[in-house]
């Protein structure tokens, strides 16, 4: 594994910024001409003609990253003030209280025994697909590890069902600020637009999610030795028991927390809906609801304060991706090549039909996901080009965000993923005994997304 590492995200940017600035004295400059269509500039295919460039000297590649910081500062805040909002929300252990709850019950009901994996894998795909679920989710494999053995289950299930459950959440989301809310500004969509297919697609992921790992569960609780983890979840039920006795339940501060958590989510998506708001009305949102729940949540103002700077500063690693990302596309813009870029693009992509374009699209961003998985990073980098691309070989933009998402459903099986990694190591599963078992659902995952994209394009959905 260590031979197949690659570098970390910033030297990956970083080279394809060097990249785009020795391209711009190689590539000629270009341009087609717009027009307005409902309010939103698109290409007129048939008009690129070339103009002259204007190369990017060093001078221009090592300012790139704070000209992209400036433009991008509206989106880099707004990540900052809600990831900062989301850590108050777990400051408070509210949503640990939930999940240790319901995982207790277990011990006192069939029913709840059975409702265990369909509940908490719709859960954390839920936090997935609202607000962006998918780090938060490694400290669970601490609690669903013990808790699938106890069970009578294996190791793999218990890291699935918080990892695979906020993973495909992350990647079929409908309301998630870090992909969907990005990836729609930068193509010039409205906010969360187009959320009753993008519904659909989440019940439907979630939904195959949750079937093949309950048939998998059943199968291992019937043979346990066929479980790819068998002998090493002989030696960790020796070594541990799941034990909740110091946990006393649910209080009713925790319950108005998760309460004023709903409240809000329901809030955004009223005012995205109904009232057609945007990044900062949303961002607004977010800030009074850390502070709503730090009251209610009985944290006082260093706790607070503590919390959502330290949610923050967990992003600003993502916030510098996004500058580098946009920083690419100054280069690229200010030397007039991205036009000539989406021509030369658009036979690789261009097909008989919308649907094989879409599907194009895709395997690309699936490509790149291997290498950048930063949603919002990605979003940055491939969405300017994807975007008006999506014009030249009639997919919608609509349809070419959901492409993009589609290409983070390799993330639970790809080796340079640091969640995929972290998860892992924390559950001691080989990653190679992982990808073994992953490789029928992402053959799973692979026909739906292919599947999914076929009624929008039919469909022209906007």
């Amino acid at each position: 594994m260590r031979r197949m590492k690659l570098p970390n995200t910033f030297v990956l940017l970083f080279a394809i910024l060097a990249m785009i600035a020795l391209a711009t004295w190689l590539v000629p400059g270009g341009k087609y001409e717009t027009h307005l269509v409902e309010g939103r500039a698109l290409i007129d295919p048939d008009s690129f003609h070339y103009i002259a460039s204007a190369p990017q000297g060093l001078a221009a590649l090592l300012m790139a990253p704070i000209k992209g910081f400036v433009e991008a500062a509206q989106i880099i805040g707004f990540v900052l003030i809600v990831g900062g909002a989301f850590a108050v929300l777990q400051k408070t252990e509210a949503v640990d209280a939930l999940i240790k709850s319901i995982a207790r019950a277990h011990a006192h009901s069939a029913l709840v025994r059975g409702a265990v994996i369909p509940v908490f894998v719709t859960l954390f795909s839920l936090g997935g697909a609202t607000f962006g679920m998918s780090e938060e989710a490694i400290p669970f494999i601490l609690i669903f590890v013990p808790l699938a053995l106890a069970l009578g289950y294996d190791s793999i299930v218990g890291v699935s069902i918080p990892f695979l459950g906020s993973q495909v959440g992350f990647a079929a989301a409908f309301l998630n600020p870090f992909n969907v809310g990005v990836a729609q500004g930068i193509a010039g969509l409205p906010l969360f637009s187009g959320i009753g297919y993008r519904l659909l697609v989440w019940a439907l992921a979630t939904l195959l999610t949750v079937a093949f790992l309950m048939w998998y569960a059943a199968r291992v609780k019937n043979s346990p030795e066929k479980s790819p983890t068998y002998a090493l979840d002989l030696k960790k039920r020796a070594e541990h028991t799941l034990d909740f006795a110091a946990f006393e339940g649910m209080t009713r501060t925790h319950a108005l927390v998760l309460a004023l958590f709903s409240a809000a989510l329901a809030t955004m998506v009223i005012g995205v809906v109904g009232f057609g708001w945007y990044i900062n009305e949303i961002a607004a949102l977010f800030l009074a609801m850390a502070l709503a729940v730090g009251l209610v949540g009985r944290l006082d103002t260093d706790q607070l304060v503590a919390a959502f700077q330290q949610g923050a500063r967990d992003l600003v690693t993502t916030a510098l991706v996004i500058a580098l990302a946009r920083g690419t596309m100054i280069l690229a813009r200010d030397a007039h090549i991205i036009d000539t870029i989406l021509h030369a693009l658009m036979p690789l992509v261009a097909s008989s039909h919308p649907v094989f374009a879409a599907h194009k699209m895709f395997l690309i961003q699936s490509v790149i996901n291997f290498f950048i998985h930063s949603g919002t990073g990605q979003a940055a980098l491939t969405m300017p080009i994807m975007a008006p691309l999506s014009d030249l070989v009639g997919v919608t933009r609509q349809t070419a965000v959901l492409a993009y998402q589609f290409g983070e459903l390799t993330t639970p099986m790809i080796p340079t993923s640091g969640i995929t990694v972290g998860v892992l190591a924390l559950a001691r599963i080989p990653w190679i005994t992982w990808a073994r078992w992953m490789v029928p659902l992402q053959l799973i995952y692979l026909a739906l997304a292919l599947l999914l994209l076929i009624p929008p394009c039919l469909t022209q959905w906007q």
